[in-house]
């Protein structure tokens, strides 16, 4: 199998998007993920309420932090060494 890609531009998690993303879902489920653990989705305007929502009513959402906002302080976290355990996934 040849690996994936990453995409030229951070597109939005929401199934079948292929919206440019502006907002930054930071989310963990607690029955997996160790409480400082934050897993994210990406979302475009106008799924930004549903993703929201979808992750909210289970618990989920941790914090939406706009997309620029996001990746300057990911950036400033890697500058000064620390290991983040953020990741990126896909809507099922």
């Amino acid at each position: 199998m040849f690996p994936l890609e990453e995409p030229a531009r951070p597109i939005c998690s929401a199934k079948g998007c292929r919206a440019d993303a502006r907002w930054v879902l930071a989310w963990n489920n607690p029955k997996v993920h160790t409480p400082e653990r934050r897993k994210t989705w990406l979302a475009c305007d106008e799924h930004r309420e549903s993703l929201g929502q979808f992750l909210a009513i289970r618990g989920f959402l941790k914090d939406t932090v706009a997309f620029d906002v996001w990746t300057a302080d990911q950036r400033a976290a890697d500058t000064a060494g620390n290991d983040d355990a953020t990741t990126t996934d896909d809507q099922a």
